[in-house]
C-alpha cells in the first residue's frame, strides 16, 4: 500500500499503546516537549480524551478513508464518543467557513456598492458642471440646507456625548487613570475562557500565543503556556502553609492525564521494575511523555509491549539498577519488596554511590526502613513512593504519590511523578509514607466492606440494589469509588482494578501498625475478617469489590 502523506492540521486514526486506534489531530507539540529519537512521528491530540503523545507515522491512518473501517470493529461508548467528539469538530469547522465565505462574499458585494456609488457621484458633479450657474447656486443651496440639518442633529446630542466624540484618546485605549481599573484581554483568552475550560486561570503568555483554534484542543495548550510568576508565587506560598502545618509538602501536576502534556522530561535514564496493574499504566505514561526507561518483570512476556513502545529490557534488576540512574519498583508485598532488593541479581547488587532507588510498593513501614538502610549503606539514595489509586487511574496518569526520605531524590523525580500523577507528597522521614499509605488504604477497604454489607442488607429485605445506589449517588457520600463498585456488584463484573488480596494485606498491615502503638482498630479489623472470607470463596484474584460474595455465601 503507497504511503500517505501527512501534515499539521490532518485528522488521523492513531494507535497509541494497547488501545485500538482512536481518533487525533496532528497538532503542533509544546515548545518544551522534546521529539523522540528514531523514527519520523508526529504529535497528535486525541479526541474524546485529554490524552496526546508523540506517535510513529506507521501507526497513523488518515481519518476518512479508514472512518468505516475503524466504526466496525470499535464499539465501545467511549470510541463512539470520540467519533462524535470529531464530527462536532468537522461540522464547526465547516460552519466557520462558511461564515468566512459569506463575509467575503458580503465584502466584495460592498465593494461592488462603493465603486457603484463612485460612479454616480463621478456623474453627479459632470451634470453639475453642464447646468447653468443659476441652477448650480441653488443645488449649491440645497446641499447647505442639508448639511445644516446634520449639524443640528449633532447639536442636540448630550454634553458628555459631545466630550466623548472631541476626545482626541483613540478608541479602546483607556485614559492614563483608568490603567489599574481595565485589563484589555485578548480575543483569544477571551474565545478560550468561555468554552470548555472557564474555570482555567492560567492564561496564555504575550511570547507564545495559542497555535491551534480546535475547541478540543485549547485546555492543552494552555497547560504548556508560561505561567505567570504570580502563580508559581501562590503556590509557593501554599506549600510554606502546607509545610509548617504539617510538617509534609506536596508538588501538585499542572494537569493531568496524560494531561500532562506539559512536562519537560528528565534527561536522566529510568529504570522500572514490576509491570503489574500499576506499574503498566505507570511506565505507559513515562514513556508517552518522553522519558527513557529500561523495564524488568519477573515474568518477561508483560515487557515486550512496552519494548514495542520505545522501552528497553533489563535483564535482572541489578542490571536495570547498574545501567539507570533512578530506579522505580511496584511490587505486590513486603516479601517480594525484599526479595527485589535483597536476593539473586537484585537491586543491591547493581546499586553505586549516587544510584537512586524509589520503592512503590505498598508495604509496611519496618520493611521500607530496611530497604533504605541497605541501599543508603552502599552509597545509593532511597525514596518510598507508594500509590494511592487503582489500574484505571494509573493508565490515566491520575495517581496520588506519597513520597517520603530523600528530599533531593524527590524533586529530582518530578517529572517522572507528574507522569504518573496528578499530586505527589512529601512525608519527612522513611517510613512515613508506608503509614499514610496503610491508613488510606484501611479506610478505603472497610468502606467497600461497608458498602458490600448495605447492598447485601437491601437485597435480603426486598429493597431494591440500584435504587439504594441511586440513593447514595445523589447523597454526601456520592464519588467514583462508590458508583464503580456498586456498578461491578450489580453486574456480577469482578475484573481486578483492585486485587482483593492486596486490600486485604493492607488491611492486615493496618491493623498491625495500630497494635504497634497500642491504637484499637475494630472497623478495619471487622472488615479484614471479611476479606478473609472472599478469599477462603476464591476470590483472592478478583476485584476488591468481591467482598460481595463474602456476604451472600
Amino acid at each position: 500500500m503507497a504511503a500517505v502523506s501527512l501534515r499539521l492540521g490532518d485528522l488521523v486514526w492513531g494507535k497509541l499503546g494497547r488501545y485500538p486506534p482512536w481518533p487525533g489531530k496532528i497538532v503542533n507539540p509544546p515548545k518544551d516537549l522534546k521529539k523522540p529519537r528514531g523514527k519520523k512521528c508526529f504529535f497528535v491530540k486525541f479526541f474524546g480524551t485529554e490524552d496526546h503523545a508523540w506517535i510513529k507515522v506507521e501507526q497513523l491512518k488518515p481519518y476518512h478513508p479508514h472512518k468505516e473501517e475503524m466504526i466496525k470493529f470499535n464499539k465501545g461508548k467511549r470510541f463512539q464518543q470520540a467519533v462524535d467528539a470529531v464530527e462536532e469538530f468537522l461540522r464547526k469547522t465547516k460552519g466557520r467557513d462558511q461564515a468566512s465565505s459569506h463575509n467575503s462574499n458580503e465584502e466584495k458585494n460592498r465593494h461592488n456598492s462603493s465603486e457603484e456609488r463612485g460612479k454616480q457621484s463621478a456623474g453627479e458633479e459632470k451634470r453639475k458642471a453642464s447646468l447653468p450657474e443659476g441652477k448650480l447656486k441653488k443645488g449649491t443651496g440645497e446641499g447647505k440646507k442639508r448639511v445644516s440639518s446634520v449639524s443640528s442633529e449633532r447639536g442636540s446630542k448630550s454634553p458628555l456625548k459631545r466630550a466623548q466624540d472631541q476626545s482626541p484618546r483613540k478608541r479602546g485605549r483607556p485614559p492614563k487613570d483608568e490603567k489599574d481599573l481595565t485589563i484589555p484581554e485578548s480575543s483569544t483568552v477571551k474565545r478560550v475562557m468561555t468554552g470548555t475550560v472557564a474555570g482555567f486561570k492560567w492564561p496564555p503568555s504575550v511570547s507564545e500565543p495559542v497555535k491551534d483554534s480546535d475547541p478540543h484542543f485549547h485546555h492543552f495548550l494552555l497547560s504548556q503556556t508560561e505561567k505567570p510568576a504570580v502563580c508559581y508565587q501562590a503556590i509557593t506560598k501554599k506549600l510554606k502553609v502546607c509545610e509548617e502545618e504539617t510538617g509534609s509538602t506536596s508538588i501538585q501536576a499542572a494537569d493531568s492525564t496524560a494531561v500532562n502534556g506539559s512536562i519537560t522530561p528528565t534527561d536522566k535514564k529510568i529504570g522500572f521494575l514490576g509491570l503489574g496493574l500499576m506499574g503498566s499504566g505507570i511506565v505507559s505514561n513515562l514513556l508517552k511523555m518522553g522519558h527513557t526507561v529500561t523495564v524488568w518483570n519477573r515474568t518477561a512476556e508483560k515487557c515486550d509491549l512496552f519494548i514495542q513502545e520505545g522501552a528497553r529490557l533489563g535483564r535482572t534488576p541489578a542490571e536495570v539498577v547498574s545501567t539507570c540512574d533512578i530506579t522505580f519498583a511496584c511490587v505486590s508485598d513486603p516479601k517480594a519488596a525484599k526479595d527485589l532488593v535483597l536476593g539473586p541479581s537484585g537491586v543491591l547488587q547493581g546499586i553505586r554511590p549516587g544510584k537512586c532507588y524509589v520503592d512503590m510498593s505498598t508495604v509496611d513501614a519496618d520493611t521500607v526502613t530496611e530497604l533504605a538502610q541497605v541501599i543508603v549503606s552502599r552509597g545509593g539514595r532511597f525514596l518510598e513512593a507508594p500509590v494511592s489509586g487503582n489500574q484505571q487511574l494509573s493508565n490515566d496518569g491520575m495517581l496520588v504519590i506519597l513520597a517520603a526520605g530523600d528530599r533531593g531524590l524527590y524533586e529530582d523525580c518530578s517529572s517522572c511523578f507528574q507522569a504518573m500523577g496528578k499530586t505527589s507528597f512529601f512525608l519527612g522521614e522513611v517510613g512515613n509514607a508506608a503509614k499514610m499509605m496503610l491508613i488510606v488504604n484501611m479506610v478505603q477497604g472497610s468502606f467497600m466492606a461497608t458498602i458490600a454489607e448495605g447492598l447485601t442488607l437491601a437485597q435480603v429485605t426486598g429493597q431494591s440494589q440500584q435504587t439504594l445506589l441511586d440513593i447514595l449517588n445523589q447523597g454526601q457520600l456520592a464519588s467514583i469509588f462508590l458508583d464503580q463498585k456498586c456498578q461491578n456488584i450489580l453486574q456480577g463484573n469482578f475484573k481486578p482494578d483492585f486485587y482483593l488480596k492486596y486490600i486485604q494485606k493492607d488491611l492486615r498491615l493496618a491493623i498491625a501498625l495500630g497494635d504497634s502503638v497500642n491504637h484499637p482498630t475494630p472497623m478495619a479489623a471487622a472488615a479484614n475478617e471479611v476479606y478473609k472470607r472472599a478469599k477462603a470463596l476464591d476470590q483472592s484474584d478478583n476485584d476488591m469489590s468481591a467482598v460481595y460474595r463474602a456476604y451472600i455465601h
